[in-house]
């Protein structure tokens, strides 16, 4: 894997880390930030994926135009499309007054952006772990 590709992944996977983090808070929601943070990480992994095919990367925030340059490339991607295309609505609006975004918003950017983490990843070759609640016994 090229060197730009693991940098475009590692700031993916914190990206999509803290959303995890964000979506268990429980003293304060951060719909808002959730939802950025999902949005992010779905686009540094669409850009890694472009970059590991020596694809000139586009300063575009626009998930489906990202995905469009990637399916002649990739067409798995293409069932990723409908949650890419809600994912980008979180890029820029829920930053600034005036849009914010809803508890239920929130669950279902978290939900897309991990659909859109495994396939990306998986393209990529990389594993993907799933972390386990712990239980009590």
């Amino acid at each position: 894997m090229k060197r730009s590709t693991r940098q475009w992944v590692r700031k993916a996977e914190s990206d999509y880390r803290l959303a995890a983090k964000l979506s268990r808070a429980e003293s304060e929601p951060f719909y808002d930030e959730q939802c950025f943070h999902c949005q992010q990480a779905a686009e540094k992994y669409l850009k890694a994926i472009m970059s590991e095919l020596g694809l000139t990367v586009p300063k575009t925030h626009n998930l489906d135009d990202l995905c469009t340059l990637l399916l002649p490339h990739h067409a798995s991607l293409r069932s990723q499309r409908r949650g890419l295309i809600f994912l980008s609505d979180f890029a820029v609006g829920v930053r600034y007054p005036g849009k914010n975004a809803t508890k239920r918003q929130a669950a279902a950017a978290f939900r897309w952006a991990g659909h859109v983490r495994f396939a990306c990843r998986a393209i990529l070759g990389l594993t993907t772990t799933h972390r386990r609640r712990k239980t009590r016994r």
